[in-house]
């Protein structure tokens, strides 16, 4: 059995590697992540003044929900940016333990993480709680800042080589750019009738187009993790 010294100088080593190495990830996350809400601060209103006297539901709105969290409003959608306010690692069966960038390095498989949401503006609007969002990417950075994009396989999006191409402006504009593109053509699909054949008294009283009747962009249909697109499996 390990000496109380010994297992002292361990946990010494850990904190000063493992721990210094997650809160250097931590702050090249969080650093990338007021870039985006900048970037969608600017978008929105480019955008907006571009789009002129139109109207003005079809604006983009931009809201700074809080440290982690930022929303843009796009017509009907609402893209929802969070930041996850802990480091990850990838898990063994994940396609980015192929690159060389981790096989060297294990340490370069601790990420932050960005996710991207698409709900319905009126699921927020009229507190539909009940409604479905989907989680169209998801941005990893580490503590090279070097970026790995996850996406649905519609998304078309370009993805980084792992390894060999830092996160920069132009790069999170391109995906936040697409992500916003990707969202207005994911479109709101009837839900099946068998769903919705039968409504309570409750949601009747609250009107049935306002009620907490799910609604969701692909209600009833499979959009499964299989949809989701590397860019290394892509090119395999």
């Amino acid at each position: 059995m390990p000496e109380p010294e010994d297992k002292k100088v361990q946990i010494i080593n850990t904190l000063k590697e493992k721990s210094l190495l997650k809160q250097k990830v931590f702050d090249n996350t969080f650093e990338w992540f007021n870039v985006v809400k900048d970037l969608l601060k600017n978008l929105s209103r480019d955008v907006n003044n571009n789009l002129g006297n139109v109207d003005s539901r079809i604006k983009m709105e931009y809201t700074d929900r809080s440290s982690f969290d930022a929303q843009l409003k796009v017509a009907g959608d609402l893209l929802l940016f969070s930041m996850h306010s802990n480091i990850f690692q990838f898990d063994r069966e994940h396609p980015a333990w192929k690159t060389p960038y981790i096989q060297k390095n294990k340490n370069n498989a601790y990420s932050g993480m960005i996710n991207i949401y698409n709900f319905l503006y009126d699921s927020f609007k009229y507190s539909r709680l009940d409604d479905l969002g989907y989680l169209i990417a998801r941005i990893f950075i580490n503590h090279e800042n070097q970026y790995l994009v996850e996406g649905k396989r519609q998304m078309g999006m370009l993805f980084s080589n792992y390894g060999n191409e830092p996160i920069t402006r132009s790069s999170l504009q391109v995906i936040i750019s697409t992500a916003i593109q990707y969202s207005l053509e994911f479109d709101l699909l009837v839900p099946p009738y068998d769903t919705v054949k039968i409504a309570t008294v409750g949601q009747a009283e609250e009107k049935i187009q306002h009620s907490r009747i799910i609604t969701g962009k692909r209600l009833g249909f499979q959009f499964n993790s299989d949809d989701v697109l590397l860019k290394n499996q892509n090119e395999t």
